[in-house]
């Protein structure tokens, strides 16, 4: 019981990391975008790609 608790917090705690990394490389990608700096654009899109968030 108390293992599956710690596991059920560890995925959790994986799964909303994941989601926050996700949120700020979203929003980093769009301000890259207002700003017309295409390089960086497709720099951080590699990077979602390379970490399968997109």
């Amino acid at each position: 019981m108390l293992n599956q608790n710690r596991k059920e917090i560890l995925q959790n705690a994986a799964a909303n990391h994941r989601d926050s990394l996700r949120r700020s490389l979203q929003q980093r990608i769009e301000a890259a975008r207002a700003a017309g700096n295409d390089d960086l654009v497709r720099q951080l899109e590699a990077e979602a790609s390379y970490l399968r968030m997109s």
